[in-house]
């Protein structure tokens, strides 16, 4: 099967790309280096994970804006300082990661980042600037208007996917109506259904190829629903259930 060309080195690697969601977040441990070895012990390269910015400008790998619904604390990331943050635990066990000692710890992986509030976007492109990383992340958010400006900041270094609005510019051209879309993108990052509309089908992954982007899904832990996805061609599939993935990948012999 024909997959988009490669347009950023990013990108370097066979299609389809298998995301490790959240570093693999069925167990709940989501987010934490436990998971995100878990995930490299079983040859995932590619994760996926969420930054925000604490108080004082730290970036903390957690995907909710409050602690409260996986940790042992409570209130806003925002809000609290990372000396305070430090000491609280996913699933009672596991510390927050910041996003820096992640890159340190996983040399060789690369990152999916959603951007996740406005705070984190300059100590985040800050970051990748410092590290030196600008092959192995891109960047997402559903603020299309948020991703528009770390890539305006950053320039064509970073790679980018589409927000919202980039996604559904990019659906109504797959219906040949007209829609502007911002330049640079190098990946549609979708569900295949969002609000009982489908949005992942044929004709939008034929339409994004035509356009030189690549099409990743989220978050696909059905192996039925991997096989149909793989067979309309999509670039990329980002799943909780590592172990699933890697079992339909490997039976097609797509497990690079």
């Amino acid at each position: 099967m024909t997959h988009v060309r490669l347009r950023h080195p990013y990108l370097d690697h066979p299609a389809p790309i298998p995301f490790a969601h959240r570093g693999g977040a069925a167990d709940g441990l989501e987010n934490t280096a436990t998971a995100f070895r878990r995930a490299s012990d079983a040859g995932y390269r590619y994760f996926e994970t969420d930054v925000h910015a604490t108080a004082d400008g730290k970036l903390v790998a957690f995907h909710d804006a409050t602690l409260d619904r996986v940790t042992d604390g409570s209130g806003r990331i925002a809000e609290l300082p990372w000396k305070r943050l430090r000491e609280v635990r996913v699933a009672g066990s596991e510390p927050l990661p910041l996003f820096e000692e992640l890159l340190e710890e996983f040399p060789d992986a690369r990152w999916n980042i959603d951007l996740k509030a406005e705070s984190a976007l300059h100590p985040l492109v800050n970051l990748i600037a410092r590290a030196g990383v600008w092959d192995r992340v891109c960047v997402g958010s559903f603020s299309e208007g948020r991703v528009a400006r770390a890539q305006r900041i950053a320039g064509p270094r970073l790679a980018t996917s589409y927000g919202v609005r980039g996604v559904v510019g990019l659906r109504l051209r797959s219906f040949a109506i007209p829609a502007a879309l911002r330049v640079g993108a190098v990946a549609a990052q979708v569900p295949e259904v969002q609000a009982g509309i489908r949005v992942v089908d044929r004709r939008f992954v034929r339409t994004a190829h035509e356009r030189g982007l690549q099409v990743h899904v989220w978050t696909v832990n059905e192996p039925e629903r991997m096989e149909a996805l793989l067979d309309l061609g999509v670039d990329g599939i980002m799943t909780d259930r590592i172990d699933i993935l890697r079992t339909v990948l490997d039976r097609r012999g797509a497990w690079a």
